[in-house]
């Protein structure tokens, strides 16, 4: 009897063993899938100018540890938030790969918007201005005052009939 305990121990141990670890994958490949997406907001801070998940220099100690620290983190079950906070205490704002959406750094992300504006609204403005420009020459010869004086008028088609001669 002692044998066939010592097997159904042994079995029930084994299965144990084997279940823990496929129902741990899951959880694994999800804390990697959320560390994937964390660390795809900070930059390697190798001054690589590469984002942390995508450091690809041979030997880079940096976002090794930088890696370490975030997998570390979401194993702990830190949310994103406490782990931006985190990083961004050790390395400062420059370890942002986005910088984010407030404050200056708001105005910073919409002045192209802003510009874009004001420049359509220059443009249109510009143009208005020639047409009505150009308009204005056309309307007054057609009324029949051109607001030149058939003296000045006389004056120079002589000086250009004498600028032509040869």
């Amino acid at each position: 009897m002692t044998k066939q305990r010592a097997a159904a121990l042994f079995l029930v141990v084994a299965l144990s063993s084997s279940s823990a670890a496929l129902f741990s994958l899951p959880v694994q490949a999800q804390q990697t899938d959320r560390a994937k997406h964390i660390g795809g907001k900070f930059m390697c801070m190798c001054s690589c100018n590469q984002v942390l998940t995508q450091c690809n220099h041979v030997g880079c100690t940096v976002s090794t540890s930088m890696l370490k620290e975030l997998d570390t983190a979401v194993a702990r079950g830190d949310s994103e938030t406490e782990i931006t906070s985190a990083f961004v205490q050790e390395f400062g704002t420059k370890v942002y790969a986005e910088p984010p959406k407030s404050g200056l750094s708001l105005l910073a992300w919409s002045l192209p918007t802003i510009y874009l504006l004001l420049g359509t609204l220059l443009v249109i403005f510009v143009i208005w201005r020639w047409r009505s420009r150009a308009a204005l020459p056309a309307v007054a010869v057609a009324g029949g005052a051109a607001g030149i004086s058939p003296q000045d008028l006389e004056n120079a088609r002589r000086r250009v009939a004498q600028e032509t001669e040869d």
